[in-house]
């Protein structure tokens, strides 16, 4: 299965302010830029989360993923808007061969940076998406939290966006 970190991150490799804020991305929403997105989200099947990025999605209001499974790696209960999400405690390998084994193909990890940390010590990150951000938040959650994983990755594919932001995709090495 291929899971692909697709996130927005400010330029020293930040995806959210120490609270767990977003608004900085804010001036950055242009009407008529998705950034790739709506292809992007079009492109998997499944989503996976840890518990603080599900809970900040959850204040956003109504759940903006109806109609695919998402996984919430967590130990504690959360509230569920709907029988597509399933929080769960289980290893990432066991979640991804159980969606595997209900035909998912693709998985966007969306965040946060815990679990992407998760992820890659595992090599169980085969892209990366990454927008960055032309803004310096000087301290926050970062992309990946530090860990001893080294990885090289391929660049795949560079993007200038309008704002000054810049898509890059990489492959990883292992995949």
């Amino acid at each position: 299965m291929d899971v692909i970190y697709y996130v927005a991150a400010s330029l020293d490799g930040y995806i959210a302010t120490p609270d767990g804020g977003v608004a900085w991305l804010a001036p950055f929403e242009n009407a008529g830029e998705d950034y790739g997105y709506a292809e992007f989200y079009a492109s998997v099947d499944a989503l996976l989360m840890g518990s603080a990025t599900y809970e900040k999605t959850l204040s956003f209001g109504a759940w903006p993923y109806e109609g695919k499974p998402c996984r919430v790696f967590s130990r504690q209960e959360h509230a569920v808007p709907t029988h597509d999400v399933v929080i769960t405690d289980a290893t990432p390998d066991d979640v991804l061969h159980s969606l595997l084994r209900n035909g998912c193909r693709r998985a966007w990890l969306v965040g946060g940076g815990v679990l992407a940390a998760s992820f890659l010590q595992r090599r169980l990150i085969s892209e990366y998406i990454v927008s960055i951000v032309p803004v310096i938040l000087g301290g926050g959650i970062p992309m990946i939290s530090p860990n001893r994983i080294r990885e090289s990755l391929t660049l795949l594919e560079t993007k200038v966006c309008t704002g000054g932001i810049v898509q890059v995709r990489y492959r990883s090495e292992g995949h």
